[in-house]
């Protein structure tokens, strides 16, 4: 099925046809999990998106399916027990996304008191593998003497090193998994549209029965009616709900900016991903995380009240992570000459530390007497005098002491809210990306009650715990084996085994459609047939509209291949701007885009 610029025109018209029965405002990776779960129960569903589909905060995040084992740092186990979960959900419904990768934890004495002892680290973990499923199997997490974390990672600071700790995470491409989620979405019906901004709401009486939209690209206005406006929009979401001037509801989030610096593997070369206390004694962890032959580390997670849609690194950003790197690994030497790449995004956190308000949990801070009922109890069961139905049990029913003072950034909970406001909108705000499907399936659970009870309209809810999104569609238990078979066919269509390998791990199935291109067109100018393949299929198949959009969240070139990107700008333009049929002057304007984003990546205004 098509997925272009010419299907995103369709759209649109078809938008202004008749009535939705859900219009979704915002195309991040919530926004998505709710469309395609809404298509796929056969809810009639439209989406616009203002920017490109990922591009305002779900392809700027740290790159995890994270489990949350930095959920036990201020013991929010509810929040880590839905994460581990869901983590295995996502691992089902699209097995060629998250990968598997063991998690370094070193700890260090230090004056400033450390996140975890070696002790709370220890029953962290415990913790951690018993929600997961995983204790006893070779993913089991294990402590680490000192001796064992240098020989892991080398780099790392000897100095107070008190060892440490190796656990199960998993990598991600999180604007993959968003445009995965859509296109799945599209091919069962939904109407989706890039860069169509919602400006206002459609009216009967006080309540909402639609929006009225710009197209970004050509400022036409329109009007989509829809029984009901889910407002999926992150950090937009108050922005969005200001949209009806009538009230002034009070704000929900709490928007925090997270900077993550891209290096070569050679100057920061770490084997395993790593997981570290700052080293300035202010409560915030690091990632190190290696890929694809560089490295990359983060983030701030500092209060954000600037432009939502224009985060910058600053130099405050720049000097706290290379001087928390220069803190864990004195050895090395890097400088802000040596980052290659860098991006800033924003997170959606709620104004409060409230949790999940549909899947009953307030995620909070426990109290001092259920933390300490917490550590008997893990005690008790590895030293077997406790089942673990009952060690379950008393993990669910942890007494919360939820507060409403202001926590930092980094301790506020990651949980999530769905609320129907009194103007009919539907606003589901919060979360991460672990959850998007459980938050996507409260949405869907709630339009199908209000349309059942409104419009006697009958759905029965898809199964989205095994739905799997576009490339997923294949057993997840035997990746590798369909990657294997998958390669084969990538080089029977003219790509070298590295080639074919590495489009067969990013695209899942849909590598299949990438072969068949390469199979039969000739390689565009100045393009080898694999790039040119790939182009071919995100233009065809994932409205790809700029060059950003392809360079940054359709690949991964400018973040982590930005040493060949250069030598693709024209090339890609070109072969761009003769599918989508831009003039000269449009063609160079999109040059000039590009470039001025390249060297917002490149950091060139601090260095």
């Amino acid at each position: 099925m098509l997925f272009s610029a010419k299907t995103r025109q369709e759209n649109i018209q078809k938008l202004q046809e008749g009535e939705l029965d859900l219009l979704i405002i915002g195309g991040g990776i919530t926004g998505s999990g709710v469309a395609l779960q809404a298509a796929a129960s056969k809810v009639k569903t439209g989406l616009i998106e203002m920017q490109d589909f990922s591009e305002g905060t779900s392809s700027r995040s740290t790159k995890l399916v994270h489990g949350g084992i930095r959920y036990m740092k201020s013991f929010d186990v509810e929040v880590l027990k839905d994460t581990v979960g869901e983590r295995a959900i996502v691992q089902r419904v699209a097995p060629h996304i998250p990968r598997p990768a063991k998690m370094v934890l070193p700890l260090y004495e230090e004056e400033a008191a450390s996140t975890f002892s070696m002790l709370s680290l220890k029953i962290a973990m415990g913790v951690y593998d018993q929600l997961a499923g995983i204790e006893g199997t070779e993913l089991a997490n294990r402590l680490l003497s000192p001796e064992e974390v240098l020989e892991l990672e080398p780099h790392l600071k000897k100095e107070g090193l008190l060892g440490g700790g190796c656990y199960l995470d998993f990598i991600n491409n999180d604007a993959r998994l968003v445009i995965d989620n859509l296109k799945k979405a599209a091919e069962d019906g939904a109407l989706l549209a890039s860069r169509v901004k919602a400006i206002g709401f459609l009216y009967e009486g006080d309540k909402i029965v639609g929006v009225k939209a710009r197209d970004v690209l050509s400022g036409e206005v329109f009007e989509v009616r829809s029984k009901y406006v889910l407002n999926a929009s992150g950090p937009w979401v108050d922005k969005v709900r200001n949209l009806n001037f009538k009230r002034a509801p009070r704000p929900k989030m709490r928007p925090t900016k997270g900077v993550h610096l891209v290096v070569t593997k050679e100057k920061l070369p770490i084997t395993h991903a790593t997981y570290f206390d700052s080293g300035y004694g202010d409560g915030r962890m690091i990632f190190a995380l290696p890929r694809e032959n560089k490295t990359y580390f983060g983030t701030t997670d500092t209060d954000y009240h600037g432009d939502l849609a224009n985060p910058q690194v600053t130099q405050e950003d720049l000097d706290y992570l290379l001087g928390a790197v220069e803190l864990r690994y004195p050895g090395l030497i890097i400088g802000k000459e040596d980052i290659e790449s860098s991006w800033a995004g924003l997170r959606p956190l709620l104004n409060t530390n409230s949790g999940s308000d549909y899947n009953g949990g307030d995620n909070g801070f426990i109290s001092d007497k259920s933390f300490q009922e917490l550590v008997s109890a893990v005690v008790d069961y590895k030293e077997e005098k406790l089942s673990r139905g009952e060690l379950e049990s008393i993990l669910k029913n942890l007494e919360g002491s939820l507060g409403e003072k202001r926590l930092s950034p980094s301790a506020v909970s990651r949980g999530s809210s769905l609320e129907r406001e009194e103007d009919g909108l539907i606003t589901l705000s919060g979360g991460k990306i672990t959850d998007y499907r459980k938050m996507g399936e409260g949405a869907l659970g709630l339009v199908i009650g209000l349309l059942k009870e409104e419009h006697s309209a009958k759905f029965d809810e898809v199964d989205s715990t095994s739905y799997a999104i576009s490339g997923g569609e294949f057993d997840p238990t035997k990746v590798e084996e369909t990657m294997v078979a998958n390669v084969r066919k990538g080089v029977e269509a003219g790509l070298t085994e590295t080639e074919a390998t590495y489009i067969a791990n990013y695209y899942g199935m849909n590598c299949l459609h990438v072969f068949g291109y390469a199979d039969e067109m000739d390689a565009y100018p100045g393009l080898s047939l694999a790039e040119s393949a790939r182009l071919k299929y995100a233009l065809e198949h994932e409205m790809v509209l700029t060059a950003a959009d392809y360079f940054i969240r359709r690949t991964n070139h400018v973040l982590f291949g930005r040493e060949k990107v250069e030598g693709l700008i024209d090339p890609v333009l070109d072969a761009m701007g003769n599918y989508l049929g831009w003039s000269e002057e449009e063609r160079q304007n999109q040059g000039h885009l590009f470039k001025a984003i390249l060297e917002k990546s490149d950091l060139k205004g601090l260095k």
